[in-house]
């Protein structure tokens, strides 16, 4: 079905385009102008509003085409973001398979190994709804490459065609597939690694929570989680605040992409904003963990106004009560489970909504004796590394992020 929404989109591209696309890009492009936020030090602005009016020409062309009945909105978002083909890669071995009809691609260095090697899960970023494994290709290559490591990419299957959790699921079928098979790619069973960007940061974070009652598996080694969306409770903490119209992400967007993943109607979209779905005991039992309280001063200097209290609504908890259960919001675990999880590398980006719940999962793990390295892009914004790997047309920070996790992995 994913393979007919993609050629159904390219063929609508293809008629629309000499029309359509220069009008609603510059449409795009004025609406970034009116509506986005571009604050000093974010890694080239000028770059970045153009990339950020492609999108929503995309977004804005999907609603379009279906309105025409013609395909999804999300289906040309996905044909957009989903990257440029590479040439095969001469230094390493790129293998294709399915696990459970999960889409698996598996990257391992064509040299002979001097020992065992380094296995690293990474599940992509895009919300639940967008992303694939060709879309992160470039990261993956990169870090099999520079860490000597075998690399496996989940592709698991996307919301809403495929309901929420079901996510989770791909990704641990996968995980429990390459545990299960670590001889067949000469891997170190001592030196697993789950990664992932964003929502895949999310994933990454509950399938490592998930194995810690697992006996019949290696332990974790480390887990990676770059710019990671972690709780549902809280959308006006700092970060949210700062960065509400800075691209690529939006704070409403972040609830919109929510409502998409879990196939909810947004009518209470600005509810949700004034965290009115979250029962006043919820709240005064998370605050020790999820509140503008914990986060650092310095990280408040641009600007925060502590948000006012707001109702309960029992109906607008009701239509969205999934983004406080624990596999959408690992935040929430209990410090039982937090103690025992494995060393972390976080990625924090100023600019970037999601900021805080990095900042936040930092100190938790801290709080309960987990080591943790932390690197922080002080110019980079959500989604920066998709954009790696692409000349002139990526980012500077990204590169230092990719470089300082390339430096964490061979450290271990």
């Amino acid at each position: 079905m994913a393979s007919v929404y993609r050629a159904l989109a390219i063929t609508a591209m293809a008629f629309f385009s000499p029309l359509l696309i220069p009008v609603l890009f510059w449409g795009g492009l004025f609406y970034d102008l009116f509506n986005s936020e571009l604050p000093p030090g974010i890694d080239q602005p000028l770059k970045l509003r153009f990339f950020h009016s492609l999108l929503i020409t995309a977004m804005i062309s999907g609603k379009i085409l279906e309105k025409l009945g013609i395909c999804s909105d999300l289906s040309l978002l996905r044909v957009v973001l989903d990257g440029i083909p590479l040439r095969r890669d001469p230094k390493l071995l790129i293998k294709d398979l399915k696990v459970d009809e999960v889409p698996v691609r598996i990257y391992q260095p064509k040299w002979p190994p001097t020992g065992k090697r380094r296995g690293i899960l990474y599940f992509h970023g895009g919300a639940g709804t967008f992303g694939s494994i060709r879309a992160f290709e470039r990261i993956c290559r990169y870090i099999a490459r520079k860490c000597n490591s075998v690399v496996v990419s989940v592709g698991y299957r996307l919301a809403p065609e495929h309901p929420y959790p079901g996510q989770y699921f791909d990704c641990l079928n996968a995980t429990l597939y390459f545990m299960r098979n670590l001889e067949d790619y000469q891997v170190d069973p001592a030196l697993i690694i789950i990664s992932g960007d964003s929502c895949g940061a999310n994933f990454a974070t509950v399938i490592c929570q998930i194995l810690l009652n697992r006996r019949d598996l290696p332990k974790v080694r480390a887990q990676i989680l770059l710019y990671p969306g972690l709780q549902g409770l809280d959308f006006h903490l700092p970060s949210y605040q700062q960065n509400a119209s800075v691209p690529i992400l939006f704070q409403k967007l972040v609830i919109y992409f929510c409502f998409r993943y879990l196939n909810k109607e947004s009518v209470s979209l600005e509810d949700v904003l004034q965290s009115c779905h979250v029962p006043e005991s919820m709240k005064r039992s998370y605050k020790k963990w999820i509140s503008a309280d914990i986060i650092p001063d310095r990280f408040k200097a641009r600007g925060y106004v502590p948000q006012k209290p707001t109702p309960f609504k029992p109906e607008v908890h009701e239509a969205i009560k999934e983004i406080l259960a624990i596999t959408f919001s690992p935040l929430l675990a209990e410090d039982s489970t937090i103690c025992q999880l494995p060393e972390s590398y976080i990625v924090t980006c100023e600019f970037d909504v999601l900021r805080d719940d990095g900042l936040l999962y930092k100190k938790r793990l801290e709080d309960n004796g987990v080591q943790v390295t932390w690197y922080h892009s002080e110019s980079g914004f959500h989604g920066i590394l998709a954009f790696f790997g692409y000349g002139i047309f990526s980012f500077p920070a990204g590169k230092e992020i990719m470089d300082s996790i390339v430096n964490y992995i061979n450290s271990l």
